[in-house]
């Protein structure tokens, strides 16, 4: 069993493997992660056993994966030199859903990539950074080891924990460093008064600050200024099969895309 030395926003990366592992047994249509499958006997066994998520929650985690691995493999057929950066990478298992051939950088604190060592160690065309997200050092490295080659940046679950000008700085961080594309989910200014109110508490981490959210793309990208062309801003369950699902769930899912309070956003920078 691994041993846990996280913080309270850190050890919400638990939330999203929960959930890969709840959808990988219960609902493949919408994710199937052998990965995640084979690490749920590496988690700490009170993790495991928590039963205090709804099956909503589970598969809020495992649709923003299905959602990430979508627009990476889109984005890789029509770039297949492209260069995956993930952002905030947690416990994150993309990697090994991908195609089999894009270099692929994950980027976390220190402590977080440590821990990530101890039960996901790096193979293949995965590399680790240990360093903040909003820091420039991970994307000086990319830069000078893919000079040229695009870059899909993505940030899976993370932004909602900083504040809208560290998001904003860096968006305009990564202009003016090639073929860049970020991809990120957010939640609307509604959206995150229920995160706050009950995902949050519903996952046990009621203790997590939340700050960011995106009511729309295009006022984000006028916020950030310079070239950005909003590449899609969709609904957060719309290519979700709920076929099988409770009916709090599809319910729950219904209303989110309805409102907007939950969506995938994917910019080109210049």
């Amino acid at each position: 069993m691994a041993d846990r030395q996280l913080g309270v926003v850190e050890d919400t990366l638990y939330v999203p493997m929960l959930g890969r592992i709840y959808a990988s047994e219960n609902h493949r249509s919408i994710l199937y992660d052998r990965k995640a499958l084979g690490l749920k006997a590496h988690l700490p066994r009170e993790v495991v056993e928590n039963d205090s998520q709804t099956q909503y929650t589970y598969l809020a985690s495992a649709v923003r994966s299905a959602n990430m691995d979508r627009f990476i493999a889109n984005f890789l057929a029509d770039r297949p030199d492209g260069v995956i950066v993930q952002l905030g990478c947690g416990l994150e298992t993309t990697y090994y859903r991908d195609d089999g051939h894009a270099p692929w950088y994950g980027v976390d604190l220190p402590h977080v990539i440590d821990y990530r060592r101890t039960i996901l160690p790096e193979t293949g065309r995965e590399h680790y950074i240990a360093g903040g997200a909003f820091e420039e050092d991970w994307l000086e490295r990319v830069r000078r080891e893919h000079s040229g080659a695009p870059l899909l940046v993505t940030a899976s679950g993370l932004f909602y924990y900083f504040e809208e000008e560290q998001v904003l700085g860096l968006i305009r961080m990564l202009q003016g460093k090639g073929d860049i594309q970020l991809l990120f989910d957010a939640v609307s200014k509604s959206g995150m008064f229920m995160m706050r109110k009950k995902y949050m508490k519903t996952v046990g981490h009621e203790d997590a600050r939340m700050f960011f959210y995106v009511d729309s793309a295009r006022e984000l990208a006028s916020k950030v200024g310079g070239n950005v062309t909003v590449l899609a801003e969709e609904n957060f369950y719309c290519h979700v099969s709920k076929v099988g699902l409770r009916l709090s769930t599809k319910l729950s899912m219904r209303v989110s895309d309805l409102l907007g309070m939950v969506k995938m956003v994917h910019l080109g920078l210049s």
